[in-house]
């Protein structure tokens, strides 16, 4: 795939770049395949953390194939969008999930579509993508979840006139902290101040770093057995690797490091070359990673809480369906997400699919297997909402 280049990111057969000025403040570069022919039924899809846009590049030339209008963002924060603000004391408040679901609708939009067949959201992106659909319906006609289970709008306190205040409890990150092994949780971790040069400047060098990350992550790191968590307390969690609950006072940098492939596993890994993990190292080299860490600030935090809590009891009304690696723990980290989503956050989930030989990077370890089930999805989710106009 790779050939020449513009600004770092290789050209592809088949995915065309374009930048679009003035989208929610941003101009944001965007990738997609399927072009060529007008009227095509669009899907549009989300990347997570640390990626671009071009994480997609293995899924999209057979989505443009089976007749869509694949169109790829880098969001706020990462890539070759811009206009977003890279300090940590900066504008954080611009990084919360409704500022991201509405950069996405502004991209639809200048495309010239008023719907879009599904929204695909990978990690923090199916927070984005979960968003979209449920504040858009009628837009975003359809929800792909991947790697991170969508467990609904903040509640609200309910019928709390007469009732005394609930005790005060230690946070979470409080227990953690409390551990005989110290720990934190690694979403806390990256609204820190020190994350961002932890891993943009670590003394592995970026390279290195995002290697080992994306390597622990995947299928190809022996360690990784998810399985679902029975009470999500603070003892329960301190079972998780290192990546996700990790041991307190130590970066991610320091965290990963010793779990860095040798240059045979390298050698051998076919999802992720050292050609196309160097177009992630270019990527973050130039922007760092504050841009993305501030939307865990916004999760994790108050910022944005408010914001969604407007929506609290609302369901995802559109089909749905979520699809993930057998060994990403990203599935299970927060305990009953997974089987809330399917009985009452989403009322007409299409099914959970698990790919074998695939951890958290799913549609780039295994993009064939990952590619069928999308397209399964976008064909049932297409009979089930013609029948709606009939």
């Amino acid at each position: 795939m790779p050939g020449n280049q513009m600004n770092g990111v290789p050209n592809m057969d088949g995915i065309r770049q374009l930048t679009f000025d003035d989208i929610n403040g941003l101009s944001v570069r965007v990738l997609e395949a399927g072009y060529e022919t007008p009227g095509r039924p669009a899907v549009l899809l989300l990347h997570g953390f640390p990626e671009t846009a071009y994480s997609w590049r293995k899924v999209m030339p057979a989505l443009a194939a089976a007749g869509y209008h694949v169109i790829a963002p880098d969001q706020r924060g990462y890539g070759q969008t811009t206009g977003w603000d890279d300090r940590y004391d900066g504008d954080v408040s611009s990084f919360r999930t409704h500022a991201y679901a509405r950069d996405a609708l502004g991209v639809v939009m200048a495309m010239g579509y008023r719907t879009v067949s599904a929204v695909v959201g990978h990690d923090f992106g199916a927070m984005v993508a979960a968003y979209c659909a449920l504040v858009r319906p009628d837009v975003f006609r359809s929800l792909v979840l991947m790697s991170f289970p969508f467990d609904g709008p903040p509640s609200i306190p309910f019928n709390t006139l007469e009732k005394p205040a609930a005790p005060a409890h230690p946070s979470l990150d409080e227990q953690l902290a409390a551990l005989p092994r110290p720990r934190m949780d690694s979403m806390t971790y990256f609204g820190t101040r020190e994350a961002n040069d932890n891993m943009q400047f670590s003394a592995q060098g970026l390279n290195n770093f995002l290697r080992a990350y994306y390597h622990v992550k995947s299928a190809d790191w022996p360690e990784n057995h998810p399985h679902a968590l029975v009470s999500g307390s603070a003892q329960e969690l301190a079972t998780l690797p290192t990546y996700y609950i990790m041991d307190r006072g130590i970066g991610m940098a320091e965290t990963v490091s010793p779990h860095m492939p040798t240059s045979l596993q390298i050698a051998d890994n076919h999802w992720l070359t050292d050609s196309e993990l160097a177009v992630y190292v270019n990527a973050f080299q130039r922007t760092g990673f504050q841009g993305g860490l501030n939307w865990f600030r916004c999760h994790t935090g108050a910022i944005g809480k408010s914001e969604i809590e407007l929506f609290s009891g609302r369901t995802i009304d559109v089909p749905s369906c979520y699809i993930a690696g057998v060994a990403d723990w990203g599935t299970y980290r927060k305990a009953g997400a997974l089987d809330r989503m399917q009985t009452h956050t989403c009322t007409r989930m299409h099914g959970i699919h698990l790919v074998e030989d695939a951890g958290h990077w799913v549609q780039q370890e295994q993009p064939q297997r990952f590619t069928r089930l999308l397209l399964d999805f976008l064909q049932q989710s297409k009979g089930e909402l013609s029948k709606e106009t009939v």
